[in-house]
């Protein structure tokens, strides 16, 4: 007899993932600025099987006390490099490892780095597919202290080749079971201001004041009805809510 329950998957796009990615990395204590460098990991581990969403939710109150500041060089010997994650999640430590990498490649024409004291230290792997937009290749050996080896990949300026991993995701997306996905939506959601007349009318490019006057873009050619951005009885008209 053929089960009837299915899991029910959706098809994610990019740019969704990055900004409920970015969304829940600011509730942490990552540095501003620093979810520009960090927000493809997650979708990247989704796509390759890895941890993925499913370990964002699971490690959000470990990584609330994020401090990529604790990540440190414990030696150096030429092109081999050994660093301590100092605690810190392997999602954080790879924009660290990239730039790392490339400048010894830069310098050496190759290097081997390696990595200790990183949580979920496998996810590391996503090194590889991240620095190809630098022109850096990289092949990730696993174990007790995860290596990346790298050489210099010169780009090619065809995205299909250069980036394979991003170009798939963004023709096809991946697959996220549905369950998964409105759990991490409304995790998000609390990085969001609660939405009230106030809120709405401090959003975008402009400030609505009470009498209905703009703070901001004044574009000549710009139809944007603003009356429902401000409060009650505005030009004689009350809102749905306040008529009885």
């Amino acid at each position: 007899m053929q089960n009837s329950q299915t899991t029910e998957m959706l098809r994610i796009m990019p740019r969704e993932m990055r900004m409920m990615t970015e969304r829940i990395f600011s509730l942490t204590g990552l540095p501003k600025g620093f979810f520009l460098a960090a927000q493809d990991v997650v979708m990247y581990s989704q796509k390759l099987g890895l941890g993925g969403f499913a370990l964002l939710e699971e490690r959000f109150e470990q990584l609330k006390n994020a401090d990529p500041a604790r990540i440190s060089i414990l030696s150096q010997d030429g092109a081999a490099l050994r660093l301590d994650a100092g605690g810190q999640h392997a999602w954080f430590v790879i924009p660290g490892v990239i730039d790392l990498l490339g400048e010894l490649v830069h310098h050496f024409g190759a290097a081997r780095l390696s990595v200790v004291n990183a949580i979920d230290p496998a996810e590391l792997q996503l090194a590889a597919p991240l620095a190809a937009r630098s022109g850096i290749a990289v092949i990730f050996t696993g174990g007790d202290e995860p290596l990346l080896s790298a050489s210099a990949a010169p780009l090619g300026g065809d995205l299909g080749h250069d980036e394979p991993l991003l170009w798939e995701l963004l023709q096809q997306g991946t697959q996220i079971e549905a369950g998964l996905w409105w759990r991490i939506y409304h995790l998000a959601q609390k990085a969001l201001t609660p939405d009230s007349v106030v809120s709405r009318r401090h959003a975008g490019p402009l400030i609505v004041n009470d009498d209905g006057t703009v703070i901001g873009r004044k574009d000549n050619d710009d139809e944007t009805d603003i009356s429902f951005l401000t409060s009650p009885k505005i030009g004689g008209y009350e809102t749905e809510g306040a008529q009885s």
